[in-house]
Order: structure tokens, then sequence, then C-alpha cells
């Protein structure tokens, strides 16, 4: 790690303390740049120094890409890790710590630019040989979306060009929605990417949602890490996670791993990243739709099951250095499910609860993981996304992962806040998860539809 001894941490939550300790774990110093309202997190007291960046508000502090280089360089930091949200996908910002001097933790412009951008990562799956879902290019009229809606057919997905977290994205059940769907679409695309850009796709009726994610370094060596389910969403976004897939074929396995890989090195991909699928259930073919150019919330799961720190990795790539594995010495250990435990009331429509944690007793046990920055009296504040905490549990096989995460969720009090953990505890309990029977359409049209009134 000669060419790296200190790391800035432009992130905050628990994806800034996960760096923070792998940090620690190499050797490496760390700084952190913190909102007003994040001077007294958890990331602040474990990082070697921490420096105020501006206000609570993320447009004033986390989303200034002028203001986190100049805060690298003026505290020495040879490289910069984004984490994930903010500015981990912008390639101006790569672009900008490349020109001053830093080290981006992640992939080069190029690639963020070539796969960031769905009409582009779809563009090259198509060039490489890899299935990718029926729909259309760039759509700028009403008419245009009309016409390729007929092409198509209903229903069909209308999704932002350059999204993620299922903003910009709408199901469009016939004709007569198109407009409102398109004019929502392309104002919260803007708002939230800056791009109104959108396009269509066929809407699978009844899809999981799988990813595969891959490391790459700068010396050519690339490996994947098998699959993620991350079928049990809500409004596209996801709750829980597992690895391995429990109903993947080995065929369809290797065929998606092997698709992964060819994206990646089409794009020269180095560090962290993943490629995501959709798996037809009834017809057992998937499609590829997009790829997420930074670490995952969900890699946790992945890291479990395959013992490989993939923080570590990334800082690892970013020092010039090699992976530490080959793809021969990556195997499967058993399986593990992560549930995101957000400060959300389930039972209102999963509303944001911003508060004071008035208790805070984690659970513990064999298997079980908690990436938090949560502690007991921690205020959650209002400007950020809800999440306070990533419980993990893993496994001999997935039935034990199951029994071991409703216990870790049956152990884990937090008062002051409501959470999601009632809802994982009760989604753990139905028969279609335990049976891996969820479609991403499964939170939406089955569970939600008597819970919590039958709880």
């Amino acid at each position: 790690m000669d060419r790296l001894q200190r790391v800035f941490v432009a992130n905050r939550g628990e994806i800034a303390v996960r760096v923070i300790r792998a940090c620690k774990a190499l050797g490496l110093e760390s700084v952190i740049g913190v909102s007003e309202a994040n001077r007294e997190s958890l990331g602040a007291r474990l990082a070697d120094r921490a420096i105020c960046i501006g206000p609570a508000a993320a447009s004033q502090s986390y989303l200034r890409p002028a203001l986190l280089v100049t805060a690298s360089r003026g505290t020495g930091c040879q490289a910069l890790h984004p984490g994930y949200g903010f500015l981990s996908e912008r390639a101006h910002f790569q672009r900008m710590c490349t020109e001053a001097g830093v080290t981006f933790v992640g992939p080069s412009a190029e690639a963020i630019e070539a796969m960031g951008d769905k009409l582009s990562a779809i563009r090259i799956a198509k060039r490489v040989g890899v299935p990718t879902v029926p729909g259309s290019d760039a759509l700028r009229t009403e008419e245009e979306v009309l016409a390729a809606a007929d092409a198509i057919g209903y229903r069909c997905l209308l999704k932002a060009s350059a999204g993620g977290g299922g903003r910009g994205m709408r199901i469009v059940q016939c004709a007569d929605q198109l407009g409102a769907a398109l004019a929502s679409a392309r104002a919260e695309a803007q708002s939230a990417f800056g791009d109104p850009t959108v396009y269509l796709e066929k809407f699978i009726e009844r899809a999981k949602h799988i990813e595969i994610p891959v490391l790459g370094d700068l010396h050519g060596d690339l490996v994947h890490l098998f699959e993620r389910d991350c079928s049990v969403q809500r409004r596209h976004q996801k709750l829980i996670e597992e690895a391995p897939c429990a109903v993947l074929a080995p065929e369809l396995r290797a065929q998606m791993a092997e698709a992964a890989l060819a994206l990646a090195h089409e794009v020269g991909y180095a560090n962290a990243g993943t490629v995501e699928f959709v798996l037809d259930v009834d017809a057992e073919r998937f499609y590829f739709f997009e790829m997420n150019t930074r670490v995952q919330v969900e890699h946790p799961v992945t890291e479990m099951v395959t013992g490989i720190d993939i923080v570590q990795e990334q800082l690892r790539v970013a020092a010039g250095e090699r992976l530490s594995i080959r793809q021969g010495e990556v195997t499967l250990r058993g399986h593990a499910i992560e549930c995101r435990t957000n400060a959300e009331d389930p039972a209102r429509g999963f509303a944001p609860c911003p508060g004071r944690v008035t208790r805070w007793a984690p659970p513990a046990g064999p298997g079980v993981r908690l990436d938090t920055h949560c502690s007991e009296g921690y205020l959650v504040p209002p400007y950020y996304d809800s999440m306070i905490g990533k419980l993990i549990a893993r496994g001999e096989d997935r039935v034990q992962s199951i029994e071991r995460m409703a216990a870790a969720l049956a152990g884990f009090a937090v008062e002051g806040v409501k959470t999601t953990i009632p809802f994982h505890r009760a989604a753990l309990e139905q028969r279609d998860f335990r049976a891996a029977q969820i479609t991403t359409r499964w939170v939406e049209n089955d569970f939600l539809r008597v819970w919590p009134r039958a709880a």
C-alpha cells in the first residue's frame, strides 16, 4: 500500500464507518468530511480526523464535489472513497479527483459514463451478446413514448436513463396512463439526476432481481462473487437481500456470471461494481438492465458467503495492487440474509421517522453481523436516507440463516423511533419467503395487502 497512506471518506452513516474500519485494518489513516448534522457521528469519532464540510443539507455538504476534492487535498489524503449514493457514480467527480491528484476509490470516469447511463449500458450489453430486456432507445416526446409502448406492449416500464434506486421509474398499465407517467418520471429524473431522459422496457410480470458483484484491478484481473437475490422490494427499493439465490439453476448462475464479466471486461472495469439482471421466473430467462459502478448497500451478504472483504479490496485496487483473490479461489460458504433496518413506520406507508433513539440494544449470536452508525442517544436526522443499520445473518444453509435472522430480529430492541424491524420479522415468517418464491412485486401485491392488519 505504498501509494496510499491516508483516505478521505466522502460519505456518512454506516458506509462511512465501514470504510474507516477497512482503512484501519489495512493500516491506513482516515479523514472524514462531516456535515454539521454529523459532527458527533460514530464515523467522526472513529476516523483519525474529522472536518466539517458544510451545513446539514446534502446539497451544501456531501454533494459539493469541488469542496470535497479541496478537503481531500488539504488534509493530505492520497485517495477519496465516495461510498454509495451522493457523488459515488458521478463521472465528473471522478475526473475532478483525478485532476487534483487524488485517487478516486472506484472505476474510471469512462466506465462510470459507459455503465452509469442505462441506455449506454444496454447498447454495450447488446454489443457483447448479453441479453437485454426488450425496450426502446431514448424517448423525447409523448408521441414517441406512445409508439414505443404500442410496439413493446402493456404492461411496460418507463425508466430514467440516468436513474437508480427506483427513481424516475413508473409501471404503465395502459395508454391512458402514459401522459401522467411520463411527466412525473421526467420530473423526478430531472430532480434526482439532472437528466430527464427516459426510455421504455417490457415489464416482466413475474421477475426476480438478481445481481452479480464483480471486482477488477488495474492489472487486468477480474472476478465475480456469485450472485445476490434482491427481490424483496417495495417501490423498487430493496428491503431484504440474500446470497446466493436459492432457486437459481447452476447453468443460469454460470451464464449470468459470464455475462457480468463480459460487460465489465468490455469497459475495462477496475474496482467494485454490480451487474444487475432481471430473471423472468416463468421463462427461466435473464436480461441485463443496469450496472452500479460503486460498492452496494447489500455487499455484506456477499462478504459473509465468500469471506472476501470488498471494501478492503477496493482500497487495494486504488493503491495499484492486484486483487488478493483469483476466480478459482472464490467459493460459496453457506447462505446469508440482510435486512435493511430503516427509521420508518411500515404501518404508515413506511413514513420516515427521524428522532432520538432512546434505546439501542443490538442482537448478537453465531453468524450475526450488524453494520451501523447508531447507538443509544443517536439523533436520526431528517436530512438523509432513513437507514440506521444493516442486520446480516449467515447460516450453513438458507434454513439456518433464516432462523438466525429471525432470532436476531427478535432480539433487536430499538426505541424512540419506529423501525422496519416488525416488517422484517413478519416477512421472514411468510410461506412464500420460506419457500424462496418471492418476486419483485410480492411485497406490494401480496404481503402488504394483509400486513400489518393481520399482525
